[in-house]
Parts: structure tokens; C-alpha cells; sequence
């Protein structure tokens, strides 16, 4: 490295110096903080009259420029003639992505997210399902086939289920998707494999065996845990409904889980591990059903250790059905909503008791008159609750879950589905085929 802890770049014919200080801040699994390792071998030529190395690079100057800015003052500041895009692709080749996608967007809060985009779909028809990937992408299911977008929200080559349909999917991590779909009638077309995010090609397809036969069968609801299990929602041919449980490494069968009475599991809408607990939430909820079922199941022993469900209850008027379950963070309440956009909590501590039901979100009802409704969803991140009504999402906060924030754009129609994850907020609208795109500012440099 050069003396005195200066260096100079000629980037494209264009000059830069800066100190070994500035380069130490792109760590040393980038190009520019490889500079620093005495054993990277990288060819310099110092002028006859100094002791600064410089170092050649045959790329483009304006994003060398805005890069070093970034690696000096941790911002990033993009010229108005700049694209985005070839600052993207720039920044890929010195080993600084993270870095701009750092400085692009902050750690997610709900109640400091602000609108990003809004991508326009391609495919026929209305998107079902939208799944956020670790690394700030998505991907949305369009009947048989399941489009995917990178961070930078470029689309990247589809997956396509041959008139299958995509039950759920969900991203293993930022380069494998796992998808569910279901068996068409005299077809053998249907189950779950894992895909390339990035080519769209099949890595691997699970199977189901009954009585070490092999059988043909319906995913639906995904899941998996934090050490090598996925999970799934079954149906098969011959009443073999249950959980099915694969191992991620070797992508063999593991375990299965087979349905009892009173306890729907093949047709469950949703599924979630619960780390602390070590067990599995399902959730088989209405329409699918006409009685809601959401229970605990513990595989080591093989039982449900905790159950709920609405059979029996007596009927009203006003009848509250569950439309959507999730499991809260800190495992001790799971949030169901109703058709009314009602939030309710069940208490997993507790072997008995019903939904203790609250109306606070009707403060947040907004039905347009003829505007095609969407059933509601929730999610979690961060200690907040998150629940889609018609073309908002509000978030919940605190120990009580008070609405603190209200997210609504003003075209696309209802929300059907929304995700979080990478640090964004992807929604998913019903009518305009479009989905928008919600982070969080970076916090300002003091």
C-alpha cells in the first residue's frame, strides 16, 4: 500500500485519491478493501516524483465517484443523470452492494416506512400470493407460475408450474424458493420443490411416501425451522392428509404427521414455527373451512399440546369468523382478524378460553363502495403487528398493539397479500396487478 496511507485511482481515466482509512471502510471482502491485504497481489505504478501508488481500473468514473462518497460519509448521493441501475451494477463489481442497499434503505420500522415503488406485473391475470426474500427481492404467484424479482427489483426469469397451481411459496434464502402446488385431477404434476431465484430452474422435487410407497399429493401452507426441517400441508389421494416433514440437506422425507379427528391439517392455510416452544402452528381457517382450527403440534411426541376452534360455538348475526392467524414474537398469544376486520388474541398459555376480541381496527375500516374486497392478513416483525384492510395496512405497536401508523397508497385496489422481509414491505393489490414496495429511511448522519 502506498506510503503515508494515500492511494490514487485512475478509474477510467479520471483521478482519485483517498486514504487507506476511507478504503478500511469497505471491508476487506471487497475489492477496494482488498488493497489493504499485503498478500493481494494487484499491479501499481508510482510516479517518478512521489511515493502514492496508483491503481488503474477500466470502469465507469461518475459511479467510482459516488461510491468513495459513500465509503467516506456513509451516504449515498446520486446525481439526477446517474441511473440507479448501472450504479447497481458498479457497485456489484467492488464489492460494495451491501454497502449502497445499506445506505439505500434503514433497519425496518413500521412506523417510519415510506412509499419506494410501485412494479407493475406482467403476467395475466391478478397476482394471488407475495413473498419478500432475505436480501430485499420478492417474488408474486400468478396462477402456475411464480415471478421473481432481484433487490433492485428487476425481474429475473419466471418459475413456471406447467398449469399447476401455486398453493405458497416461500425463499429457504435469498437464492433458493420452495413452492407449493396442487395435483391436477389424473396428473401427477403436484407436491413441492425448491427452485433457483435467480434462474428459475428446478433444484430438487420432495417426496411423500405412505407404507414406504411413494404417493402423488397436494402441497400447501410452507414452512421450516432454524436448524434443517421444512414442513408442509399434505392432501393425498386416499384420505393421507397431515404435515409432512422433510429434512432441507438432504431433501429426503422425515417425518409425517397424519391428520386426527377434529384436527384439520392437510388443508391448512398456514403454517409458522415457533422456535421457543419447538413446535408448529397450523392454522386451517374459513372459507377453506367452515370450522377454524388452529392448533399446536409437538413432533416429538407426537400430539397436539394445544388446540382451538370455533366447532360448536353457538351462531349470532353477527358471527365472527377467523380469516387469518399468526403466531405473536414472543410466543404466547397467536392474533387471529375476522371479516370485520376485528383483531383477536388466543392465549397459548391456556388450555381453555375463546378469542378475547377487539374493535380498534375498525377505526381504520376504509370500504370504498364498489371496490372489490380482499380477506385480511397479518404479519409480525420487530415486536409489531401488521394487518392488511382493504387498501391500507395498519401497524400495531407496544405492549397493547395501539395503532400507531396507517400504510395506503391511493391506486391498485384492495391489498390481497403483503410480506415482510430484507428490510421492506412488499403489498400486493388485486386489481391494477401491481405491488408496492415500503422501507425504511436511513437514519441521518450526524
Amino acid at each position: 500500500m502506498a506510503a503515508g496511507g494515500r492511494v490514487r485511482f485512475n478509474v477510467g481515466g479520471q483521478v482519485f485519491e483517498t486514504t487507506t482509512t476511507t478504503l478500511a471502510n469497505a471491508g476487506r471482502d471487497s475489492m477496494l478493501g482488498a488493497l489493504l491485504d499485503s498478500s493481494w497481489n494487484v499491479s501499481s505504478s508510482s510516479p517518478s516524483g512521489g511515493g502514492v501508488a496508483e491503481y488503474f481500473i477500466d470502469r465507469n468514473p461518475a459511479c467510482f465517484a459516488v461510491l468513495l462518497d459513500l465509503l467516506r460519509t456513509g451516504s449515498l448521493h446520486v446525481p439526477p443523470h446517474l441511473p440507479e441501475k448501472l450504479l447497481y451494477c458498479e457497485a456489484l463489481y467492488y464489492g460494495l452492494l451491501d454497502h449502497v442497499r445499506a445506505a439505500r434503505w434503514g433497519a425496518f420500522d413500521g412506523d417510519r416506512l415510506r412509499h419506494a415503488a410501485s412494479v407493475p406485473g406482467r403476467a395475466p391475470g391478478d397476482g394471488t400470493a407475495i413473498r419478500a426474500a432475505p436480501d430485499g427481492g420478492c417474488c408474486v404467484a400468478h396462477g402456475g407460475a411464480v415471478r421473481v424479482y432481484n433487490w433492485m427489483l428487476d425481474e429475473r426469469r419466471p418459475v413456471s408450474l406447467d398449469h399447476s397451481q401455486v398453493n405458497d411459496a416461500v425463499y429457504l434464502d435469498a437464492a433458493t424458493l420452495l413452492i407449493a402446488a396442487r395435483e391436477r385431477l389424473g396428473k401427477r404434476d403436484g407436491g413441492m420443490a425448491a427452485f433457483s431465484a435467480a434462474s428459475g430452474d428446478l433444484c430438487h422435487r420432495f417426496r411423500v411416501a405412505h407404507d414406504r410407497q411413494v404417493k402423488s399429493f397436494t402441497a400447501g401452507a410452507l414452512a421450516f425451522d432454524q436448524d434443517s426441517r421444512i414442513f408442509a400441508s399434505c392432501k393425498g389421494r386416499l384420505n393421507e392428509y397431515g404435515i409432512g416433514v422433510w429434512d432441507r440437506v438432504t431433501g429426503e422425507q422425515a417425518d409425517f404427521f397424519y391428520e386426527q379427528p377434529g384436527c384439520a391439517l392437510g388443508d391448512a392455510d398456514k403454517l409458522q414455527w415457533l422456535d421457543a416452544t419447538n413446535a408448529l402452528m397450523v392454522a386451517t381457517l374459513f372459507p377453506k373451512a367452515d370450522n377454524c382450527f388452529i392448533g399446536l403440534l409437538d413432533f416429538r411426541a407426537k400430539n397436539v399440546v394445544w388446540s382451538w376452534s370455533d366447532a360448536g360455538a353457538a351462531a349470532s348475526l353477527d358471527d365472527k369468523r377467523v380469516l387469518h392467524a399468526i403466531a405473536m414474537e414472543d410466543e404466547r398469544s397467536v392474533c387471529v382478524i375476522n371479516q370485520y376486520d376485528d383483531l383477536g388474541f388466543l392465549d397459548l398459555r391456556s388450555g381453555a378460553g375463546g378469542v378475547r376480541w377487539s374493535s380498534r381496527s375498525k377505526l381504520m375500516n376504509r370500504k370504498v363502495p364498489g371496490e372489490e374486497s380482499c380477506y385480511p392478513k397479518l404479519a409480525t416483525h420487530g415486536g409489531q403487528l401488521f394487518s392488511s384492510m382493504n387498501d391500507s395496512i395498519s401497524v400495531f405497536s407496544g405492549p397493547e398493539y395501539v395503532l400507531t401508523s396507517t400504510l395506503r397508497r391511493s391506486h391498485g385496489g384492495a391489498i390481497c397479500d403483503f410480506s415482510i422481509g430484507g428490510d421492506r414491505l412488499f403489498a400486493l393489490h388485486n386489481e391494477e396487478n401491481v405491488f408496492d414496495v415500503w422501507e425504511t429511511p436511513p437514519p441521518p448522519i450526524i
